[in-house]
């Protein structure tokens, strides 16, 4: 078989002379011999095994977890619903319970509208074309993230302000149970302060808010699951698409090859680990299968792309015919645990600190 090299090389797109970086290649993706190689067949195993793997995760730790080992039905119903309504409450309370949410909600609509106006920039300077590469999935599917955690966070405060106009028009009934209790703790004798008792019952309330159904719809139970797997391929797609970027590609531009929009892309792609540090959503390592169920989708879509038509490839590792293949398939495939495993670190060491220095106003 003939050796097939391959080359960088920029070409100009629009009238202000912004690079594009394109992969070419001397070889036609669309002809036959190009997919009748021992190469293509190794890697089209390996990307089949790791989504087998991701399955196998999701059906024994999400799925088959929900059931009980006798006929398929939910082992406790009432168990599935509270899990279900805090699913969808974690949506947009921070993982502080005296932060107000409108903080978190302030801080996801302007990173959405960054997100949204690099992206509009984008599609118009490069048109669809964008879309061949993993970057702009990412980008799109973080902007998806903070544009649904928007709507999520302002349905979310809503039922806060419902909660707080209900804890101010119930102060008198507080009063007569702070009245109530002085007379029970002065029958057994203690002594108590009734501002410390206002306090107390005060907290006990905000404490009750923070477990009770606000969220009594299904659909919103729905949207908290969707929003909280959005936010788990996001988190490890950031950090891979950074990573990739700004370690293997950036070292090798030169500065003209650089542009404002592709930077502030990879720059802003990391708002999503700024909201992962303030929200308290979870991040379990076996839900690291749908970010590799997400890597799949964009390979396989590149090979029937590619098996269509005869274009250059987006990145140098994937085109199949390269000697080297086989190995940078692999490598980008276990790459996807670290990545993953970095937020899982940052969230986790955020529950310690916050569960150290202040375990009485941590809301997960």
């Amino acid at each position: 078989m003939r050796q097939m090299k391959t080359l960088f090389v920029y070409v100009h797109v629009g009238e202000e002379g912004n690079m594009m970086q394109q992969l070419l290649v001397n070889r036609d993706t669309a002809s036959l011999g190009y997919w009748l190689d021992w190469r293509v067949f190794f890697c089209g195993t390996m990307v089949i095994f790791f989504m087998f793997i991701a399955f196998f995760l999701l059906w024994k730790y999400e799925w088959s977890a929900r059931k009980d080992d006798s006929g398929g039905r939910y082992a406790d119903d009432q168990r599935q619903w509270e899990e279900g309504k805090a699913a969808a409450a974690e949506a947009w309370r921070p993982c502080v319970k005296e932060v107000n949410p409108f903080c978190l909600l302030a801080f996801r609509l302007v990173s959405f509208c960054l997100l949204l106006a690099t992206f509009s920039c984008h599609v118009v300077v490069y048109g669809g074309s964008l879309f061949y590469y993993y970057t702009q999935w990412t980008f799109t599917l973080v902007t998806i993230y903070f544009g649904f955690g928007s709507v999520l966070s302002i349905y979310g405060c809503s039922q806060y302000i419902k909660a707080t106009m209900t804890v101010i028009n119930d102060d008198d009934r507080w009063k007569e149970g702070l009245e109530d209790k002085l007379l029970i703790t002065a029958s057994a004798g203690e002594y108590c302060n009734g501002d410390h008792h206002h306090h107390v019952m005060k907290r006990e309330l905000t404490d009750d808010y923070h477990n009770t159904d606000i969220y009594p719809k299904r659909a919103a139970i729905l949207c908290g699951y969707v929003f909280q797997v959005l936010f788990q391929i996001g988190g490890g797609a950031v950090v891979l698409t950074d990573i990739v970027y700004w370690f293997i590609i950036f070292p090798t531009l030169d500065d003209s090859d650089l542009t404002l929009l592709t930077v502030v892309a990879h720059s802003l792609n990391m708002l999503l680990l700024g909201d992962a540090s303030l929200n308290c959503l979870p991040f379990p390592w076996f839900r690291i299968a749908y970010f590799i169920f997400w890597t799949g989708a964009y390979v396989l879509s590149q090979w029937i792309v590619h098996a269509l038509q005869s274009i250059w490839w987006p990145y140098p590792f994937l085109d199949l015919s390269t000697p080297n293949a086989p190995l940078w398939y692999l490598v980008v495939a276990l790459m996807h645990i670290p990545c993953y495993g970095t937020v899982v670190l940052l969230v986790e060491l955020k529950k310690w600190v916050l569960s150290k220095y202040l375990p009485s106003y941590v809301a997960f």
